[in-house]
């Protein structure tokens, strides 16, 4: 049994109480984006990091710890993660994976046990015999094989369509208080086709950061996200881009490299896949359509 359930239900009356939705709630995050229209950047929050003692004074790093994921008082998963948004990230977490198809209930367990997460059931699927066990750094560890990795996604749409300026100053805008204060986690960010800062999620594990993006956007009822964009602040990986295409993301941008196999996956799966977005440039991988380039004048 659940106790205390996450989230209001999705916005209704179509896409004009979307819209409204979207201005009036879901852009609580681009206010606190340092470098972004001149706000100041938001406090994390205090469970997210703690201060430690070394030989040359004091540190504050970012806080790692285990979070079981249970489905109907089933343990499923346990993934090592950075407190908070717990919630968000077993519901991405699911999503991504294919077990779940919309939003769940989803909270702290009847007996309030530490570090846990349970969700509604029943799966839609059998998650099968594999090890679930997933740490900071990577997503996909524990998994029989490759194919067993690759969750279907529908196709994506078209756009939305970017100029390439914009794309590379992307990252620029995502807010990472915990990392301005940490130096020791990711981000993801959520961003609409006029590059507004809609959503943005940190943790110690990209894939994480990601998750709980995820997670957020299925009980908001943006999910599927084809008119927005997902910006990360690494490197893209497969696992990234399996997750942005299953949440029907069509652009997905990084600061870093992009690996072999994400590449290839997101040519497979119509998705545009950006790297290296910096300042004023980025290289774009696989999906070139989305991607306007300005008349020169």
């Amino acid at each position: 049994m659940l106790r205390g359930p996450l989230g209001a239900g999705p916005p209704r009356g179509g896409s004009e109480a979307l819209s409204r939705a979207i201005s009036g709630r879901f852009y609580h995050d681009r206010a606190t984006a340092r470098g972004y229209g001149g706000a100041r950047m938001a406090e994390p929050d205090p469970r997210m990091y703690r201060a430690i003692r070394h030989d040359a004074g004091t540190d504050v790093v970012a806080v790692e710890e285990p979070l079981e994921i249970r489905v109907d008082g089933r343990p499923l998963v346990v993934t090592m993660r950075t407190p908070g948004h717990d919630e968000e990230l077993a519901l991405g977490f699911l999503y991504g994976e294919g077990l779940i198809d919309g939003r769940r209930a989803a909270g702290l367990t009847e007996d309030l046990a530490n570090n846990t997460i349970e969700v509604a059931g029943p799966l839609g699927r059998d998650p099968g015999a594999r090890s679930f066990y997933t740490t900071s750094s990577c997503g996909v560890c524990g998994k029989g094989a490759l194919e067993e990795v690759a969750v279907h996604s529908a196709p994506l749409p078209p756009g939305p369509h970017l100029e390439r300026a914009l794309i590379a100053r992307l990252p620029d805008r995502l807010s990472q208080p915990a990392f301005e204060r940490t130096g020791g986690v990711h981000a993801t960010g959520l961003f609409d086709e006029r590059g507004r800062l809609v959503l943005s999620r940190e943790d110690v594990g990209r894939h994480n950061a990601m998750d709980k993006i995820v997670g957020r956007a299925l009980l908001d009822g943006l999910i599927p996200l084809h008119d927005f964009v997902l910006c990360v602040s690494g490197r893209l990986s497969f696992e990234l881009v399996q997750k942005a295409a299953v949440a029907g993301a069509p652009i997905l941008i990084g600061v870093g490299a992009p690996s072999s196999l994400a590449i290839e996956l997101a040519d497979d799966r119509g998705l545009t896949l950006c790297g290296f977005a910096r300042g004023s440039s980025v290289n774009v991988y696989t999906g070139a359509e989305r991607v306007l380039v300005a008349a020169e004048t």
